[in-house]
C-alpha cells in the first residue's frame, strides 16, 4: 500500500485488511509464491499437457456435449471450458491452487513486475462504495486532483455502487494514454473528473530515518515483487549514508511475493553456508536452501537489526522471518505471522490464462512446517485494541436513536480518540450525540451529532493519526536497538 511516495517517506501503519490497491485488488490468494526457476521457463505453454485421453474424460466431454446440444437456452462453450477448469482446481481443495482466466493472470503479473496501468490510487470498499484511500504521489490520480475519502460513484457510464472491489477496478484500470471519466462525491458534493492512465510503477520499499533517533533507519517492505531486492540495497545504502548504524524492517500485512525475492534477501542477514529453508516435494525427502553470496547476492546487512511482523505476515514475509529468527539470530517483534508454508508455481495455457499450482511444502531451517500456525515472534508485542477497529461507512448516515453494531464501532472510535460516549453499547444516546458534537467543533466542522460524509472522513484521518503515533510494536524496536 502506497504512502506519498515522493522520495522514499515514512508509511503510516494500515487499518489492516480493509485496504487494497489498484495494484494488488485482483490478486486471488494471500501469500503468493514461485520456485526458483525463471519465470519464462515455468510459464512453458501446457499444450503437451492438454492432450485428453478419451476414456478418462468422456463423462466430461459428455456433459459438455449435452449442455451444448440439448439445454434449453444458448450456452456459451467457453464459458463451460472455464467452469470445467476452475471446477476442477477447487475440488484440489488447496485455497493457493488456482485457475486463473485472463483478467486474474495479468493481474497477477502486475504484481509481481511491480507496476500497472491506470490511475495510481489505493482504493478500498466501503459499503456499497468504493472509497479513495489516497493517490500515489505523482500520479494521474493525484495530478486531477482526488483526495483521500473520495467516493467514487461511475466510472465513464459504468456505476460503481455495489460492485465487488474486482469489478469496479477493472472499470477503473486501461491502457496508458487512455481516459476515464470519474463521477467523484466528496462530501455533500458530486462532480465528474477526467483522468488520463498512464504506467504506475509501485514502490515495493519505503523508507527514512527515525524521526527521534537519525541513527535508526526504518524499512518497510510492502511484498516481494521483481524490483524489491534492488529497492531494498538502494535503502540500506541510502540510510547509511544518511547515518543509519541500525534498521527495523518492517513486513508487517506483506502477503508475500517471489520465493526467489525472499531468498536473495533472506541472504542479506545470512551467513554463507547457513540454511535459510527447506523445501519438500510430493514423495521426495526435504531439500535445504543455503545462503549464497554467488547465487544470491553479495550485499551484506551487518548492523543490529528487527524484524517487524504481524498476522498479515504471510508466505514469502515468514520465509524471512523463519530464517532471520533462526539462522540470523535477528529479534522478531509482534504477533503470530499468517502460517503459509506452501510453494506454488505458475504455468501458462496459449490463451494467456493460467494454472497456479502448489508443488511444495516450504519449511523453517530446523524443518518446521509453520502451515497454518505461523510464526511466533521472539518478542511478543501487540498494537493496541483500536487498530482492530472497522472503517466507518461515509456514504451512510448515522445519528440519535440509532442501534447497531455500526454504532458500537463508531463509539470505540470516539472513545479511542478521547472523546467520552459513557458505554460503548452500540446505542446512539445523548452522551453519544455530545462526543460527536464535541468532535465536529474540534475539527470545524458542523456540529449537528451526525455522523456522515466529512464527519466520517476527519474521524478515519483523525484514527489513522492515532494508529500512526502509537505504534507500540515499532517503539518496541527502537527500544530494542537503543539497549542494544
Amino acid at each position: 500500500m502506497q504512502e506519498e511516495p515522493e522520495k522514499k517517506k515514512k508509511v503510516n501503519v494500515k487499518i489492516g485488511t480493509y485496504l487494497m490497491s489498484l495494484l494488488a485488488v485482483a490478486v486471488v490468494s494471500v501469500g503468493i509464491t514461485y520456485v526458483i526457476t525463471e519465470r519464462n521457463e515455468q510459464k512453458a505453454p501446457l499444450e503437451e499437457q492438454t492432450t485428453q485421453n478419451n476414456g478418462e474424460f468422456s463423462k466430461i466431454e459428455a456433459v459438455y456435449q449435452q449442455l451444448l446440444t440439448k439445454y434449453y437456452q444458448d450456452v456459451d462453450g467457453d464459458k463451460l471450458i472455464e467452469g470445467a477448469l476452475t471446477g476442477m482446481v477447487d475440488a484440489v481443495g488447496d485455497p493457493y491452487t488456482q485457475y486463473l482466466d485472463v483478467s486474474e493472470s495479468t493481474s497477477l503479473n502486475d504484481t509481481i513486475s511491480a507496476s500497472f496501468e491506470g490511475i495510481g490510487a489505493e482504493v478500498m470498499k466501503q459499503g456499497d462504495s468504493i472509497m479513495i484511500v489516497s493517490p500515489i504521489a505523482g500520479s494521474p490520480a493525484e495530478k486531477a486532483g482526488l483526495k483521500p475519502n473520495d467516493i467514487l460513484l461511475k466510472a465513464d457510464d459504468k456505476n460503481l455502487s455495489g460492485l465487488a472491489l474486482n469489478e469496479a477496478v477493472s472499470f477503473i484500470r486501461g491502457e496508458k494514454g487512455t481516459d476515464v471519466v470519474l463521477t467523484i462525491q466528496r462530501g455533500d458534493n458530486t462532480f465528474e473528473v477526467t483522468v488520463t492512465r498512464d504506467t504506475i510503477p509501485v514502490e515495493t520499499v519505503i523508507y527514512n530515518l527515525d524521526e527521534t533517533d537519525p541513527t535508526i533507519g526504518y524499512i518497510a517492505i510492502t511484498s516481494f515483487s521483481d524490483p524489491t531486492y534492488d529497492e531494498l540495497v538502494t535503502a540500506v545504502k541510502e540510510l547509511r549514508k544518511q547515518g543509519a548504524t541500525s534498521f527495523i524492517f518492517d513486513v508487517r500485512q506483506n502477503p508475500g511475493g517471489l520465493l526467489e525475492g525472499a531468498l536473495n534477501i533472506s541472504n542479506m542477514f545470512v551467513e554463507e553456508g547457513s540454511t535459510i529453508m527447506q523445501t519438500q516435494e510430493k514423495d521426495q525427502e526435504a531439500v535445504k536452501i543455503v545462503a549464497d553470496n554467488k547465487t544470491m547476492g553479495d550485499f551484506k546487512v551487518t548492523e543490529p537489526s528487527v524484524l517487524l511482523v504481524d498476522e498479515g505476515s504471510a508466505s514469502a514475509s515468514e520465509i524471512l522471518a523463519g530464517a532471520l529468527k533462526e539462522s540470523a539470530n535477528m529479534q522478531i517483534i509482534g504477533t503470530k505471522t499468517f502460517g503459509k508454508g506452501t510453494v506454488q508455481t505458475v504455468a501458462a495455457f496459449p490463451d494467456k490464462s493460467e494454472l497456479k499450482l502448489t508443488i511444495a511444502k516450504w519449511l523453517m531451517p530446523n524443518g518446521e512446517w509453520i502451515n497454518e500456525k505461523g510464526i511466533e515472534p521472539t518478542l511478543p508485542v501487540e498494537l493496541p485494541a483500536y487498530t482492530k477497529l472497522l472503517v466507518i461507512d461515509s456514504t451512510k448516515e448515522y445519528k440519535s436513536g440509532d442501534v447497531s453494531d455500526e454504532v458500537k464501532n463508531i463509539e470505540q472510535v470516539l472513545d479511542a480518540l478521547s472523546y467520552s460516549v459513557g458505554s460503548a453499547d452500540g446505542y446512539f444516546d445523548e452522551k453519544t450525540t455530545a462526543a460527536v458534537k464535541q468532535f465536529q467543533a474540534d475539527h470545524q466542522l458542523d456540529e449537528d451529532g451526525v455522523v456522515t460524509g466529512d464527519t466520517t472522513a476527519e474521524m478515519l484521518e483523525s484514527l489513522r493519526n492515532l494508529i500512526k503515533d502509537n505504534d507500540t510494536q515499532y517503539k518496541k524496536g527502537l527500544d530494542y536497538l537503543k539497549e542494544n
